[in-house]
């Protein structure tokens, strides 16, 4: 109770002393020249992708019942069926394979990373796999992140 009382304190000691000189030679906009290299996140659950089937999809990879998986289970067996299907396979054929099968991919800085990001009933559901410079077999797996107490 005592430290949360001096950081009160000190905080309300700092925000007295006015603006700094950092916040006072700052544009009004300082966004407008120097936006950054990242690209805005996707505004709706369609524009992160649709959801893979359960089951085999029409590109042969087997999603298994993903709805009702406990991702603890769940996540290793879908590792363990990448690395099988992929093991030692060329990344270009894998990467192919992968966006046939719903993966968006992107190859930067020698890694290549697959994913599908979905919403489903309040949830956040992430598959991916990534191929890294001297490895002859991908990391793959799944995530779950629920709203509230959904899962």
């Amino acid at each position: 109770m005592r430290g949360l009382v001096v950081g009160l304190a000190l905080l309300a000691a700092a925000c007295a002393g006015g603006p700094s000189a950092v916040t006072e030679a700052a544009p009004d906009n300082p966004f407008v020249a120097s936006r950054g290299t990242a690209p805005a996140p996707p505004s709706t659950a369609a524009a992160r992708g649709a959801a893979p089937p359960e089951g085999v999809g029409p590109g042969g990879i087997d999603f298994g019942a993903w709805r009702s998986a406990d991702p603890a289970t769940y996540g290793p067996a879908f590792q363990a069926a990448m690395q099988a299907r992929f093991r030692g396979q060329d990344r270009a054929a894998a990467r192919a394979d992968l966006e046939r099968n719903g993966f968006s991919c992107s190859d930067a800085g020698g890694v290549l990373q697959c994913r599908i990001e979905i919403m489903a009933q309040s949830c956040a559901r992430d598959w991916y796999v990534a191929f890294e410079p001297g490895t002859a077999a991908p990391r793959a797996g799944f995530d779950v992140m629920c709203l509230g107490a959904a899962s």
